[in-house]
């Protein structure tokens, strides 16, 4: 009777190691599958109107993805008067602090020289009718915020860009 037991004990063992190269194979196979549906180029259009909004807030990429966005000005006043860019920045980054200090930069597309180096990309400033695309391998994985820069506009116009 024992032993009876001991052989069942064995067997379902064994059943049990065997299964699991198997789950790990299919595993492998259904990551591969997802991997091979990411598109190599993610399009992304935002948005911007005259009531100083975009239309997203929030973008998902995967890390290293070639990003294609187009930043539409959907509204109809000039550049001069509400312009609107779309700009990432580097992770730590002071949002406030760096938008405060891109006032007096118009010139520079409301970007301080001092500060371009907690730009990742960033579009040209447009005006109403107006759009423009950029193109950028996507940063590491985090979450970085994006804003624009025209004078008193980046607590209204800003979001995440989330790099999974």
């Amino acid at each position: 009777m024992k032993t009876n037991r001991l052989a069942i004990l064995l067997l379902a063992l064994a059943a049990a190691c065997g299964g699991g190269a198997e789950k790990e194979a299919a595993t492998a196979q259904e990551e591969q599958a997802v991997q091979e549906e990411v598109p190599a180029v993610v399009e992304v259009v935002i948005e911007a109107n005259d009531q100083m909004k975009y239309n997203l807030d929030r973008i998902d990429v995967k890390a290293g993805q070639k990003v294609k966005l187009t930043l539409k000005h959907v509204g109809q006043l000039p550049v001069e008067s509400m312009g609107h860019n779309w700009v990432l920045l580097k992770q730590g980054t002071d949002v406030a602090e760096f938008a405060t200090a891109a006032i007096n930069h118009k010139d520079n597309g409301y970007i301080d020289p001092a500060k371009a180096d907690q730009v990742i990309v960033k579009t040209e400033m447009i005006g109403g009718g107006q759009e423009t695309t950029i193109e950028f391998d996507a940063p590491e994985k985090g979450i970085y915020d994006f804003i624009c820069t025209f004078p008193g506009h980046y607590s209204m116009m800003k979001g995440k860009f989330v790099v999974m």
